[in-house]
């Protein structure tokens, strides 16, 4: 895949760029095509050749890496395992509004020496088509059946999430004990939107204050100041984070334009801490946007999102953010490798 991309003195008022992510990661590299020009040209209809030229290909699977597509029970997914007979640490990959099966983290974790699932919750196969309710349930099931693989390392399982898949992941930490560290990337600390269920547990969502959304230059809608600080005073809708058995480590971009996620980072910190505890950690990054993904990942300042029906501001500068993707990813394999290795494990 070659992409270029084209500059408008005149830009439309509507932003309508999707993401750019790799789907297959198995059979093909992403292709990216860089152009060497001694000059800019603003002008879509003027071609002119560049200096120099040259592809460069970016696998997401190292030798050896297997996937195998996952349907059982209710669970859907795609499990990747590292080359060698293991047992490898387990992880549970989540990802947030996007919807779908998302893989090309959690093959670049397996790439690693990691054993991830990459996990869809909605809008894939048979799964709700739209997300209404975080049922906990399901994500307990994921985490049962990632733990019974022959291939899989006991006792505890990882879960790396982002964005509404960090809400879920901090809500497993909380109420899973299989779950023994989580990384939660840009995420609330408090349930929005749509009601948590776990067995007997209904815990009510808090409502985003949507008269508060603002609107960048480029039609992107900015939700950071929708998530009003005074409903994270309801204590029955935050999380319990001092409940959780495992380690936490809070990844947040200070530059964040979809969530005060520092904010709610914080929060979640300062409750581990009046309950004695100190299984939290936070890393935040300044001038990083809400997407921080694996290193050299596009940086993605805002795109349409389709179960909003509009495009969303992401926000980060392109410099700061790529540098917060290249330090969270080291931590974030340091971090698994510490705490789920911990039973005496190699990686």
């Amino acid at each position: 895949m070659r992409r270029r991309i084209c500059f408008n003195p005149k830009p439309s008022t509507k932003l309508t760029r999707l993401r750019l992510i790799k789907k297959d990661v198995m059979n093909s590299p992403l292709c990216i095509c860089l152009d060497l020009y001694d000059s800019v040209c603003w002008l879509e209809t003027v071609r002119i050749p560049p200096k120099a030229s040259q592809i460069v290909h970016r696998w997401f699977a190292g030798p050896g890496v297997k996937r195998e597509q996952i349907r059982e029970g209710r669970v859907r997914g795609a499990l990747f395992l590292p080359p060698g007979k293991g047992p490898f640490p387990g992880i549970i990959d989540l990802f947030g509004s996007i919807g779908g099966l998302v893989e090309f983290r959690a093959s670049l974790l397996a790439s690693r020496g990691f054993a991830v699932l990459a996990l869809a919750y909605f809008a894939y196969e048979d799964l709700p088509k739209v997300l209404l309710e975080e049922d906990l349930d399901y994500f307990e099931e994921a985490a049962n059946f990632l733990l019974a693989h022959p291939k899989i390392q006991q006792p505890g399982i990882g879960v790396i999430s982002v964005s509404k898949g960090a809400e879920i992941g901090l809500a497993m930490a909380c109420y899973l004990k299989q779950v023994v560290a989580t990384v939660c990337i840009n995420g609330p600390s408090a349930i929005f939107d749509f009601p948590l269920k776990y067995r007997d547990l209904v815990v009510t969502p808090m409502r985003l204050a949507f008269e508060k959304i603002q609107f960048h230059g480029s039609g992107a809608a900015c939700f950071r100041h929708c998530w009003d600080p005074q409903n994270m005073l309801n204590p029955p809708k935050i999380l319990p984070v001092e409940k959780a058995q495992g380690k936490i480590l809070f990844i947040v971009g200070e530059n964040d334009q979809c969530l005060a996620s520092k904010l709610h980072a914080q929060r979640a910190m300062d409750r581990l801490r009046s309950h004695g505890r100190s299984s939290g950690r936070m890393l935040a990054y300044p001038g990083a946007g809400h997407l921080i993904e694996p290193p050299y990942s596009p940086f993605c300042f805002a795109c349409w999102d389709s179960v909003l029906g509009k495009p969303m501001l992401w926000g980060g500068d392109p410099i700061a953010h790529a540098a917060a993707q290249v330090h969270s990813w080291r931590e974030i394999q340091k971090f698994f490798r510490q705490h789920l290795l911990q039973s005496g494990g190699k990686l």
